[in-house]
């Protein structure tokens, strides 16, 4: 009877998690600092950069996102790889950024083909 209620709990635990992502687009950069959150001092490699629709005058700094590739962009089939990463926000993506979410090139290469270039992404903080 115990297992069970765990397994119920997890299954509806990981319903409410999908039910309240939200889709964006993906892409990637390789350039980490400066940053606009943190200057000069590296934050690491699993870090992303916000799209204005997630910038909020800055106020994303430091959130933490879990990111998921859900299907391809452009004639690269297949480029998920099935994983989720989690990424610290540093940066401001610039005006006119193509992405919702501009993941470094490490974080981007952990959910989807590089060659891709671009993404279909699911996102929660």
């Amino acid at each position: 009877m115990g297992k069970r209620i765990l397994v119920f709990s997890v299954v509806i635990v990981f319903l409410f998690s999908i039910a309240y992502a939200t889709s964006g687009i993906g892409t990637f950069y390789t350039s980490y600092i400066p940053s606009a959150c943190y200057k000069d001092t590296p934050e690491g490699v699993m870090i992303a950069a916000a799209s204005d629709t997630l910038w909020d005058n800055g106020r994303v700094c430091g959130k933490m996102f879990h990111v998921t590739c859900t299907g391809p962009r452009n004639p690269v089939p297949h480029p998920c790889t099935g994983k989720t990463v989690t990424v610290k926000i540093v940066d401001h993506c610039p005006a006119g950024c193509a992405s919702t979410i501009d993941l470094s090139f490490e974080a981007f290469s952990q959910i989807a083909n590089p060659v891709a270039g671009i993404i279909n992404i699911d996102y929660t903080p």
